[in-house]
């Protein structure tokens, strides 16, 4: 459970672990239930032994002190769940920046991205890899841009990396309005992003993973684009250069056939290297592949390598750990009522 923060009378406090708080309602029903049975016992001996007999009886027992010993074993439990809680206090405020760089990921969803020439098949591979990549990145906004016969924000710049993923699996060739593969729209769009960002970095980067066939014809125009705000493309291809046959799948994802042309040859796909090359050539950014993944390792190098600029400022309050005092009272109840008789008179023997 996340820490939960509150204002009390013009002060920050707080709880690191505010799920311990129900433990106060359970230590207290444990006190609550020795105080019962403290006062059923008491009513017991005065239905057993008659009032002027008690005194010579049963000397020095009363209601007083088990029922003291059962509040104040409750009292030191309750003490020692509101500091399991671990409260917290504000103790002033700092400004903390966060620094990084803009990411637009420009993903290939065309169908060609089903050949399974990469296991499971290009698109899960490119999925798994981009989370990869995710799980790396150090305080960068990313956007996700999918693609085929047009380009969509499938997820706009943020720095949280968990919705980001949620997006990234969401994307499915069947979902994509129009076939074929337009990388130039791709580009296009990815310039969008970066221009509507607020306070944008000063380098960008667009992740371009794709198998790198393209059929719209605009690749010029985004490639322009890039060169026109100064972001560099690092095209990671992935597929192999050898012809692949295209799957069709069922709903549940098992290979019923292959797609074929008007002519009944079955269409295939590969590896566009010179392509994809070209478009990192051409915006001073660089090609990856790898036989049988996507090259994220070398990826995160460069962006590493490039200048983070501060993209977010925000003022924070710091908390301090405030859990001692109520652990120490704790332990001194919890003790008082371990050591304090039931009875007087067992006191005095």
């Amino acid at each position: 459970m996340s820490p939960w923060h509150f204002k009390l009378l013009g002060y920050e406090l707080g709880f690191a672990e505010p799920w311990a708080l129900a433990l106060i309602a359970v230590a207290a029903l444990i006190g609550l239930l020795g105080f019962v049975l403290a006062l059923n016992r008491r009513r017991a001996l005065t239905r057993a032994v008659p009032a002027r007999l008690e005194a010579l009886l049963a000397p020095g027992v009363s209601l007083g002190l088990p029922a003291a010993r059962a509040s104040l074993t409750g009292l030191g439990l309750m003490l020692f769940a509101f500091a399991l809680a671990q409260p917290q206090c504000g103790s002033g405020t700092e400004l903390v920046k966060r620094r990084g760089l803009d990411l637009v990921v420009a993903i290939d969803a065309s169908k060609s991205m089903r050949a399974r020439d990469v296991a499971p098949s290009r698109l899960e591979r490119a999925k798994l890899e981009l989370g990869a990549l995710l799980d790396q990145l150090k305080g960068d906004r990313v956007a996700i841009v999918v693609f085929a016969g047009t380009a969509s924000v499938q997820c706009p710049l943020t720095s949280d990396y968990g919705a980001a993923r949620l997006f990234l699996r969401a994307i499915d060739p069947d979902a994509m309005p129009q076939g074929g593969t337009n990388i130039g729209a791709a580009l296009l769009l990815a310039k969008e992003v970066f221009q509507n960002a607020d306070r944008g970095s000063k380098d960008k980067v667009v992740v371009l993973i794709s198998d790198g066939e393209d059929l719209g014809g605009e690749v010029k125009e985004g490639i322009d684009a890039m060169n026109e705000i100064g972001a560099r493309v690092l095209a990671v291809g992935i597929g192999s250069e050898l012809p692949e046959p295209l799957p069709i799948l069922n709903k549940a994802g098992q290979v019923v056939g292959y797609q074929k042309d008007p002519d009944g040859k079955q269409v295939m796909s590969k590896l566009d290297r010179a392509g994809l090359t070209h478009i990192a050539e051409e915006t001073k950014g660089k090609f990856f592949t790898q036989p049988r993944s996507v090259a994220v390792g070398e990826v995160v190098k460069i962006i590493d390598s490039l200048q983070k600029n501060e993209l977010e400022s925000r003022l924070m309050v710091r908390y301090v750990e405030e859990f001692q005092p109520f652990a120490l009272a704790g332990l001194l109840f919890f003790t008082l009522g371990a050591v304090l008789p039931s009875s007087w008179w067992r006191r005095r023997a």
